[in-house]
């Protein structure tokens, strides 16, 4: 992007490199218990073959996030930090060739770069994190950048204080808007410690269980699920859930959206949910309507489940459009 012109979105948030390991369906299991929980099972203590593995590099919630933007046509930008190792050089390269301008990348040369292993068992994915321990700074944006949305989701828990610093930088530019994906660690530090985020966010992106840690409710009803989350803060709720698609709420209006249905069997579902959350706030920074914004974000969803990693299967707008042009005529949002 042009260095004069004004970032669409600025994502904020850790970014990863996945290291994919294909299992042999011959030599793994899932193991159910009682109350729902699903255990991966691997023999111990043995050498177990795997098919393959694949190494996806500048990936993570934000990041995933900022290349669907750039992909879907808008001036992306990425808050992040990386190691001063080869790893770190590889992301930021990355990033750079999908369209993310990465001048907010910022380098630790002391610190390793974020890693990790994917265990990769028919189309789920169990995940080994580890997020190293950075020295969070927000930057200094000059007024000519200063972006028209900021959208913030998952980081260390070794960055709670610096949750504060985008906080206090929205509250002296009211005109920039947030859009609020959550990380496991953001939930875990609670609604109250991270109030002024909840309260401060034009859209917040949860699935069904998230919206009952973030803002309590009952699991069974939906609205009351959004009321709960409306009552933080929150001018656009949306909650995604699963199999049983999608809802959205500004209000006034509350709307549900059914899955755009898969062409194939999914190959991988690393990064749907993040390919929503972009592509609902991409298709509102570009103008639209609730109502248009979740028929685009379940296409893009689609698409990403094809293929293995959550950016290779990241449309362009025109590839969108012409999934959506070709959509059933069930596929649309009904108001509940």
């Amino acid at each position: 992007m042009n260095n004069q012109s004004q970032f669409d979105v600025l994502a904020i948030g850790d970014v990863v490199t996945d290291d994919f390991i294909k299992l042999l369906e011959k030599e793994e299991k899932v193991e159910h218990e009682k109350n729902g929980a699903e255990w991966l099972a691997i023999p111990f203590g043995t050498k177990i073959p795997f098919d393959h593995r694949e190494v996806v590099v500048g990936v993570g919630n934000a990041a995933n996030g900022a290349v669907a933007f750039a992909r879907l046509g808008l001036n992306s930008g990425f808050v992040t930090n990386v190691g001063g190792d080869q790893y770190g050089r590889d992301m930021i390269d990355v990033l750079a060739k999908q369209g993310v301008d990465h001048r907010f990348i910022r380098i630790n040369p002391h610190n390793k770069s974020n890693y990790h292993f994917v265990l990769w068992y028919k189309e789920e994915r169990t995940i080994l994190i580890k997020h190293e321990e950075y020295d969070y700074r927000w930057p200094h944006i000059a007024p000519h950048e200063i972006p028209r949305w900021v959208y913030f989701s998952s980081i260390s828990k070794h960055a709670i204080p610096y949750h504060d610093d985008v906080a206090d930088w929205l509250d002296k530019n009211p005109s920039v808007k947030l859009a609020f994906q959550p990380g496991t660690f953001q939930m875990e530090a609670g609604a109250e410690r991270l109030k002024r985020l909840y309260k401060q966010s034009e859209v917040l992106i949860l699935n069904r269980e998230e919206a009952v840690t973030v803002g309590g409710g009952n699991h069974a009803d939906i609205h009351d699920l959004i009321n709960h989350l409306h009552a933080l803060g929150a001018k656009i709720v949306v909650l995604t859930d699963g199999p049983h698609g999608a809802y959205a709420s500004d209000g006034v209006n509350r709307f549900k959206m059914p899955l755009y249905p898969d062409p194939s069997p999914p190959k991988d579902r690393t990064g749907a949910g993040d390919a929503f959350a972009s592509t609902f706030v991409a298709a509102l920074a570009k103008g639209l309507s609730l109502e248009d914004a979740l028929r685009w974000a379940p296409i893009n969803s689609m698409s990403v489940v094809q293929k293995v990693g959550a950016q290779a299967g990241l449309l362009k707008e025109h590839e969108l459009l012409n999934w959506l042009h070709k959509a059933p005529a069930a596929y649309k949002p009904e108001r509940f």
